[in-house]
């Protein structure tokens, strides 16, 4: 039974416990011997790792999403956490509990999804109704949309991720497109329900939650767009227009070529739906972050992807640190 979890790990201690090998790359010293630089992980987060010596057969045999036994001391190395690995030996699956090592969410997901359904079954715009039935009566669908995290690391990186962040915007759609005249509520709830589907194959989400190669080779954007394409493809007499703006939607909600979308937001609920994407998806990473450092500081460390601290000091009803 696995004892010791990376969110509680702190500089000095000695770690001998069960970890998923997120990453592993072999390099060479200055002298030519082999060192290991790895990634360990469990459902509480990730550490970094290097193993100097003792590699044995370890470095040759073991893969990307391995489970392993790893003993070693933990230190600060330019402000982080490090694993100095002294040793390291391959279980099989079989072995360990598989709810050990990939975070989920807290939330309920059979209530969130039921949520989602009902919301949806106020869409006035038939064919934008059909095409959300399609996907909601398709079982394999529903399986993994339940189960996909929506993000390796930013946001909503757990089990169920995909879910909670979907019916989070849908929500937010809810209350923007009542308060703008002449928004397609319909057409923006539609892209907010299917704009990150492809997720469901981007991801790898059994022992580690990485990107599969499809998601590599494609990215959710161009999945989600197959796979709204193919489900249209199964309706008779779909509108041209509405195919049309809803694989827009998909295409363009990351809002920029920089980001990822073969085409910026073209109109107003494309527009919208990049936005309310981008505020829910921001919200929940900082939160984790802020979460996540749990110092008793009236600042968080720097957060190096959003270039900034923030402050926590009244936050959430916690006192001010009495530290100078």
């Amino acid at each position: 039974m696995k004892k010791t979890f990376i969110r509680d790990i702190k500089a000095g201690d000695f770690v001998d416990d069960v970890f998923v090998l997120a990453e592993k790359n072999l390099s060479r010293k200055k002298d030519g011997n082999a060192y290991l630089s790895l990634t360990a992980a469990d459902k509480t987060g990730m550490l970094k790792g290097v193993m100097w010596d003792n590699l044995d057969r370890f470095g040759e045999e073991s893969c990307s999403g391995d489970f392993v036994r790893i003993t070693g001391n933990v230190t600060e190395y330019r402000g982080s956490l490090q694993l100095v690995v002294k040793s390291a030996s391959i279980l099989k699956s079989e072995e360990v509990d598989p709810v050990d090592f990939l975070p989920a969410t807290e939330r309920d997901v059979e209530g969130m999804f039921n949520r989602l359904v009902q919301l949806m079954e106020t869409l006035r715009t038939p064919h934008l109704k059909s095409l959300i039935q399609a996907f909601f009566t398709d079982e394999d669908f529903v399986k993994r949309f339940k189960s996909a995290p929506a993000a390796k690391q930013m946001h909503h990186a757990y089990l169920g991720g995909l879910l909670e962040h979907t019916l989070s915007m849908a929500l937010l759609v809810e209350k923007i497109a009542g308060h703008y005249g002449g928004i397609d509520r319909d057409m923006l709830l539609t892209g907010a329900v299917l704009h990150d589907i492809g997720k469901i194959r981007e991801f790898e989400y059994e022992v580690k939650i990485d990107y599969s190669d499809e998601g590599r080779f494609l990215s959710h954007i161009v999945i989600g767009a197959l796979m709204v394409r193919e489900k249209i493809q199964t309706l008779p007499e779909f509108p041209k227009e509405a195919h049309d703006l809803i694989l827009h939607m998909v295409v363009s909600h990351h809002g920029t070529r920089e980001f990822g979308s073969p085409e910026p937001p073209k109109t107003i609920e494309a527009v919208l739906l990049n936005y309310v994407d981008e505020i829910d998806a921001k919200v929940n990473g900082i939160r984790e972050f802020v979460e996540s450092e749990g110092s008793g500081e009236n600042w968080t460390a720097y957060h190096r992807m959003l270039g900034r601290h923030f402050y926590t000091g009244t936050l959430n009803g916690k006192q001010k640190s009495s530290c100078s």
